[in-house]
């Protein structure tokens, strides 16, 4: 299994200036170690729908890569986004899936049929380019640059260790408030920096 402290900044070193649209437990994690924050968007308000406004990014910029941080409990509440990433076949996006068999942010319950889910294959059946497992940090870390060198829509699916969050969700006006701030800041970066062709 793969900690998301081990995985996460693997990710973020190969990030080049991709946005990153994360939800749930990733965003912790994220938000430690992200040199670009001006590029990061969380999602912890809107359960399950990084991968539709990550799609957005990525079809309304196709010159920057899009990174999606995903869980798998989020992913099961909108796995219709699959279907609709494939059918836009978005070049520059990549959905992370940290699939831990449980929604660690509301108490550890388990998701719907978990360790039985094959993400992977959904993604392949939806019709992403390619898709992806990993169970060991060494083999993801070997492979990482090059699937995140490939053309996407791409799909990797992360078998993460099972911890349930030590914080649930922050339920505030100042959370609420929290996402459309980051939309308006990686707006602003995306304006000052050229398409690239």
């Amino acid at each position: 299994m793969i900690k998301y402290e081990e995985s996460i900044p693997l990710i973020s070193e190969l990030r080049g200036n991709a946005v990153a649209v994360y939800t749930m437990t990733q965003g912790g994690a994220w938000a430690n170690v992200s040199s670009r924050p001006d590029l990061d968007v969380g999602i912890s308000n809107g359960m399950s729908k990084a991968s539709s406004l990550g799609l957005g990014i990525a079809l309304g910029r196709p010159d920057r890569r899009v990174i999606v941080l995903d869980g798998d409990g989020s992913l099961l509440m909108n796995l219709g986004s699959l279907v609709t990433v494939a059918g836009q076949a978005p070049k520059n996006f990549l959905h992370f899936v940290f699939d831990n068999g449980m929604y660690a942010v509301t108490g550890g319950q388990p998701v719907p049929n978990m360790n039985r889910i094959d993400y992977r294959g959904m993604a392949l059946a939806a019709g992403y380019r390619s898709a992806y497992e990993f169970e060991d940090l060494e083999d993801l870390a070997m492979e990482l640059p090059r699937i995140m060198a490939e053309e996407g829509p791409a799909l990797v699916n992360l078998k993460t260790a099972p911890e349930p969050a030590e914080q649930g969700v922050d339920q505030t006006w100042e959370s609420n408030a929290r996402m459309p701030r980051q939309m308006r800041n990686v707006m602003a970066a995306l304006q000052s920096e050229p398409p690239q062709r």
